[in-house]
């Protein structure tokens, strides 16, 4: 069983995601896993399905030919995946909205070897005031070999640098 990456996106309406369901299993596909959410009036998505070797080409095609309906589709072969020298540590943050914060945050990450598994972010009033309020919830690969006092204590400067609230935990 060979695998595909699919993004998808399309204008927000009711059967986007039974019609790309649809095309998946009338080509033999299995939807294995994915993310999905509506932003702007747009629906994106991002899911990965198993198909047999023999209906590979034929679901690509069908995939591609969703766009006469809207669905825009691009695909990516699945990699191997490496085995695990990574853990899984939960990070939570809240702090005044301004531009750049997850640039300065990915970056810290990046310069520790740290891979971003999933991140949600949203910009939502603060419940007395009516501020801004940026709130970003991820789900880090932090490599075994980093200490999780060295990525606290880097994370907790770059938190007090953004005015931010910080919270990692290793159970996520």
């Amino acid at each position: 069983m060979d695998h595909l990456v699919l993004t998808v996106f399309a204008p927000d309406k009711p059967g986007q995601v039974e019609r790309i369901a649809q095309c998946i299993a009338e080509h033999g596909g299995n939807w294995l896993e994915s993310r999905m959410s509506r932003m702007a009036g747009q629906f994106a998505g991002i899911l990965r399905v198993g198909v047999p070797a023999e209906a590979y080409d034929e679901l690509v095609d069908a995939l591609q030919a969703l766009s006469a309906h809207g669905i825009r589709v691009l695909i990516a072969e699945s990699g191997i995946e490496q085995s695990c020298t990574w853990k899984p540590i939960a990070m939570e943050l809240v702090g005044n909205d301004r531009p750049g914060i997850v640039r300065d945050i990915t970056r810290l990450l990046s310069e520790q070897g740290v891979n971003l598994e999933r991140l949600v972010t949203e910009v939502r009033p603060a419940p007395m005031s009516s501020e801004p309020l940026f709130h970003a919830e991820a789900i880090l690969a932090v490599p075994l070999t980093l200490s999780l006092d060295v990525l606290q204590s880097r994370l907790e400067t770059l938190a007090d640098d953004l005015m931010v609230e910080l919270v990692l935990r290793s159970d996520p």
